[in-house]
């Protein structure tokens, strides 16, 4: 819980993407990658990039596909298009009253439908394993450990 405390007050500070960040972002996705996670809100691209960079660290040996999978674990939240206090209320609230708001279901089931975006955009099965949730290696222990900001 006090990640997510955490996660919420970094939220709310604002955040610009470096050259030298887009650049890295680019040499480890492909175009239809890239282009879902420039959809990303920019606190979610940012926190990306966090996490990816802690991943990094963390699997000094990652390939391209972890590294993408980094990058874009939390794209199915582009769908919600909520903000942080919105985030805040959906992850609180109990499922059946979050299964009635759309976003908030969208929010809260990011992992499968970024799966999904991931698919249709012809990414690597570990890619979308890892942001699935699906994957059981050292690299889907890393990034559960990374994305523990």
């Amino acid at each position: 819980m006090l990640h997510l405390v955490k996660r919420f007050f970094g939220s709310l500070a604002k955040r610009e993407i470096s050259a030298d960040d887009q650049e890295w972002v680019v040499s480890n996705l492909s175009i239809k990658e890239l282009k879902l996670w420039s959809g990303q809100m920019l606190l979610d691209r940012a926190h990306s990039l966090q996490i990816a960079r802690r991943f990094v660290v963390l699997m000094q040996d990652a390939t391209r596909e972890e590294i993408a999978a980094a990058l874009l674990h939390d794209v199915g939240k582009s769908i919600a298009r909520i903000g942080v206090i919105a985030r805040v209320v959906a992850t609180i609230l109990p499922d059946r009253v979050v299964r009635k708001n759309h976003r908030f279901a969208a929010y809260r089931g990011h992992e499968k439908i970024g799966a999904e975006m991931l698919r249709a955009v012809g990414s690597s099965e570990v890619t979308v394993a890892l942001v699935e949730g699906t994957a059981s290696t050292k690299a889907a222990n890393a990034l559960l450990l990374a994305d523990r900001v």
